[in-house]
């Protein structure tokens, strides 16, 4: 099983199902496409049907999409628990996670990770740290996204750290968005946050997974 991805520094995209496959136990390879320079457009075609990744391919097939592939592991390693257990909880869980999926198009491109018009290389691993955003369509989002983390912990997370209390696929997804936050130095107290949503982040970027991340992009 191969696990294709973007540039392990900054792609968001790739580090969801990476997560997933990790919590799993899956064992799997990894290969790195540079989304960036010249002629990658071309290299991404040779691989993936979309010209996006991540990709995965298993059992003679190729699949695409982190959600489709968190899906896939979520029915290939069931006791793995990628979705809560509670049935509300698994609602809700699948509700932010599609919402992560399609939204927050502000956070997105002002927020951005790779390099920008300037030439400057955002990353989610590395030690340098950009200004907050101050585009409105940015800011409804953050204060969104605080509201969420305030919800779901407020009502699932007495079982654990997580967004639902124990790791699920949520989780997964939100990394990012707690990386992109830090690297933005953006204070989730002047958006809404009493300080749950700010730990909760903070538990996303001490996972020993995003640490082995890490350890990947600085190779």
């Amino acid at each position: 099983m191969e696990l294709i991805v973007g540039n392990i520094a900054f792609s968001t995209w790739s580090l969801r199902p990476w997560l997933v496959l990790k919590r799993c136990g899956a064992a799997f390879t990894v290969r790195e496409v540079s989304l960036y320079g010249p002629g990658y457009q071309e290299q991404l075609a040779k691989v993936s049907p979309s010209g996006k990744v991540p990709l995965l391919k298993v059992d003679g097939e190729t699949l695409w999409d982190s959600l489709a592939i968190a899906v896939w592991c979520a029915e290939r390693y069931p006791h793995a628990r990628l979705w809560p257990a509670d049935e509300k909880a698994r609602w809700l869980a699948r509700s932010v996670t599609c919402e992560m999926h399609s939204s927050f198009m502000g956070l997105r491109s002002e927020c951005g990770m790779g390099p920008d018009a300037r030439g400057v290389i955002h990353t989610m691993v590395g030690p340098d740290r950009a200004p907050p955003p101050t585009g409105e369509a940015t800011l409804a989002d953050i204060r969104r996204l605080v509201e969420i983390f305030r919800d779901m912990r407020g009502r699932f997370g007495a079982r654990g750290p997580y967004l639902f209390g124990e790791w699920s696929i949520p989780d997964a997804f939100f990394t990012p968005v707690a990386a992109r936050f830090r690297h933005y130095q953006i204070d989730l107290s002047a958006h809404g946050d009493d300080g749950v949503a700010q730990a909760y982040c903070d538990v996303l970027l001490d996972q020993s997974e995003f640490h082995e991340w890490t350890a990947l992009a600085s190779r």
